[in-house]
């Protein structure tokens, strides 16, 4: 079987996980660096998709606390319609309100340094793996194709 590897795009940094070969275990794989206003790291983002041997991708969707798309929500699914074109890959979309918390939570009963704790890039890579951990126990939603405009 291939693997799956998540995103949780974000204004400065894009969080990244991957599943193992059986796509049973989510874990976090490293955290990309993004400069505001500026393109997505498309180069790192193909290379990390080609040496994992990545078959699916799956993005995060911000949603409101109502299930509602906004603003950064229009961003992320270009975000991911572009990924889908670029990549040649299925994009999957799951909601994923409270990742981050669900991140933070998890990276601070680790018993890391405070340093280690508060660090943005893991806290990201740990949310993305959330947003994978919840794509792996839902049935496969319909995904954005290449095909698809």
């Amino acid at each position: 079987m291939s693997r799956i590897m998540a995103l949780d795009y974000g204004a400065r940094r894009i969080g990244v996980a991957l599943s193992d070969p059986t796509r049973t275990i989510a874990s976090p794989l490293t955290t990309l660096v993004r400069r505001a206003g500026k393109r997505p790291p498309w180069a790192e983002i193909a290379r990390l998709i080609e040496q994992h041997e990545v078959a699916e991708l799956v993005v995060g969707l911000p949603l409101d606390l109502k299930g509602n798309e906004g603003e950064w929500a229009a961003e992320v699914r270009g975000f991911g319609d572009q990924l889908a074109r670029r990549s040649g890959l299925p994009v999957h979309w799951v909601d994923e309100r409270f990742t981050s918390i669900q991140a933070e939570e998890t990276v601070r009963g680790m018993g890391l340094k405070r340093s280690q704790r508060e660090d943005k890039a893991r806290i990201d890579s740990t949310a993305a793996a959330y947003i994978l951990r919840a794509f792996l126990d839902t049935p496969t939603p319909p995904a954005t194709t290449p095909d698809e405009p």
